[in-house]
């Protein structure tokens, strides 16, 4: 699909910078909030800066939200469920729309590739040819649900009828992060869609472009005016105000852990609107004496670094049994020394850069954590190129629990191989984490697979394999990593209300 024309590829280790960034074929045609079904501009009439991770530059100026904007979203939001048609439609008709939107999708695949790297930093063949696909995926999944959402007749004692129904929630308010824009927005919206509610999505600030324009698209499938708004802004007025608002039925968020406790407060606070929260992770990879090594290393590798190392549930604490450990690191970290580093626009790049110059910046502190805590950096360490946020496929060996780089959240292409001697101990160690988002295990041995998906406290744990994420498949995480699952059958649960209906029979033929 790439069209692009090709300038060279890099491998990380050389020492010359990038060239200049490939020219993107076509601009930005949506930069204003969607309310109501109409694009519109702030009613401040501010607007941001969305930046190319690439050089720093601007690509567009995007509208602003703030309260106000969260208050006309809310409100055409809410005229919908209550009055509109979406609610009233039958389920098929619902799964219809969504359908057509998939298709849609497809159809514009290369054109939400584009913003999709352009906004992130992410390559475009991983976009084109892995993400936008997924998206289309989960609206096909979801619309296949919408018309077998269904109650149950329950027997009582007592000559009454009694029937649940699953009753959309209402007004859903979401928030998305920055890493996979288009795929989250795919996830909080197909399910809210399927069971009948109209949204309210906030875009992160990084990366509002590809919800804007894939928004366009759900509309010309037809989805109806006010079921669907977005509004571009911070977190700290628009974020805040949407899960603060009192006639917000329900809050989905996924991003940080310290910003989705802020998230819960505010719901509290308000209207005590339920939230569902996909937050952070320090996945262990545990690699065991058995493995066929030259697989768990390539597996290994592409749990941490795949997206820039941007992933929630990135594998980041690779445990490696003792007796296969000094391979593991050599072979790890030739692997990471053969990534290529690049423009994400150019065929054959593996890795681009991060997404803004914080994160950039904050992976560096953590390298230089590593360093001087005493790990050795067998590779990487440093940014790679002079210009835009690229880093260095940095691995670290002799890594200890206690620092920070196998406790925090690095977000970056930074892997950490730590060393363990038997089942017991290394069971113990993975656990040692306030998350509990993903876990991967690494061996030819059933029971050990059997013990050790069972004993490790995570959301999901994948054997032999790393980042499998089908849309019927359920994500979400433990302890300090979420809370709810999205995705399945499971992420419908999040967007209904159970209502029980009691009907006194008389003279019944039978109960």
């Amino acid at each position: 699909r790439n069209s692009f024309a090709h300038k060279g590829i890099y491998q990380y280790g050389t020492a010359a910078a990038l060239d200049e960034p490939i020219t993107t074929p076509r601009g930005v045609e949506y930069t204003q909030l969607l309310i109501n079904g109409q694009y519109v501009d702030a009613a401040s009439g501010k607007t941001f800066e969305t930046l190319d991770p690439r050089t720093g530059e601007v690509i567009a100026n995007v509208a602003e939200g703030d309260a106000e904007d969260i208050n006309r979203a809310v409100s055409a939001a809410r005229k919908a469920f209550d009055e509109g048609p979406w609610p009233k439609m039958t389920a098929y008709e619902r799964s219809c729309i969504m359908l057509r939107f998939a298709d849609l999708i497809e159809k514009h695949n290369d054109e939400l590739a584009m913003l999709e790297s352009w906004d992130n930093g992410k390559t475009y063949e991983q976009a084109a040819n892995t993400e936008v696909p997924m998206a289309a995926r989960c609206f096909q999944y979801y619309a296949g649900w919408a018309d077998k959402i269904h109650g149950l007749t329950i027997p009582t004692d007592g000559e009454f009828h009694v029937q649940t129904l699953h009753e959309p929630i209402g007004v859903v308010g979401q928030i998305i992060p920055w890493n996979f824009p288009l795929l989250m927005f795919a996830w909080k919206v197909a399910p809210a869609l399927a069971c009948g509610n109209t949204i309210v999505l906030k875009t992160a600030e990084q990366t509002p472009l590809s919800a804007l324009y894939a928004s366009k698209l759900l509309h010309e499938a037809g989805l109806p005016p006010g079921v669907l708004n977005v509004i571009s802004g911070y977190g700290r007025t628009a974020g805040s105000a949407l899960a603060s608002h009192m006639d917000v039925d329900k809050l989905a968020f996924t991003g940080s852990t310290d910003t989705g406790k802020a998230v819960l407060q505010l719901a509290v606070q308000s209207n005590l609107k339920p939230v569902t929260i996909e937050l952070g992770g320090k996945s262990p990879f545990i690699i065991c004496e058995d493995a066929d090594i030259d697989e768990a290393v390539e597996q290994a590798h592409h749990a941490v670094f795949y997206n820039q190392g941007q992933c929630c549930c990135a594998g980041s604490r690779t445990f490696v049994h003792e007796r296969v450990y000094d391979e593991f690191v050599a072979k790890s970290k030739v692997c990471a020394m053969k990534r290529v580093v690049g423009d994400p626009f150019e065929k054959g790049t593996e890795q681009g850069p991060q997404i803004d110059v914080k994160q950039f910046e904050k992976i560096l502190k953590y390298i230089n954590s590593g360093v001087e805590s005493g790990a050795t950096l067998e590779t990487g360490g440093d940014r790679y190129g002079a210009k835009g946020y690229y880093i260095q496929p940095t691995v670290f060996s002799n890594v200890k629990d206690d620092m920070l780089i196998a406790q925090d959240e690095i977000f970056g292409p930074v892997q950490s191989i730590l060393k363990f001697r038997d089942i017991d101990e290394v069971i113990r160690r993975a656990n040692a984490s306030n998350y509990g988002l993903a876990a991967g295990v690494y061996t030819k041995n059933i029971d050990t697979a059997n013990t050790l998906t069972r004993a490790i406290k995570a959301g999901t744990v994948w054997v032999n394999c790393y980042n499998v994420l089908d849309a019927a498949i359920p994500f979400g995480g433990y302890k300090m990593s979420g809370h709810g699952r999205e995705k399945g059958i499971y992420g419908l649960q999040n967007y209904l209300q159970v209502k029980a209906v009691v009907t006194r029979l008389n003279n019944p033929a039978w109960l």
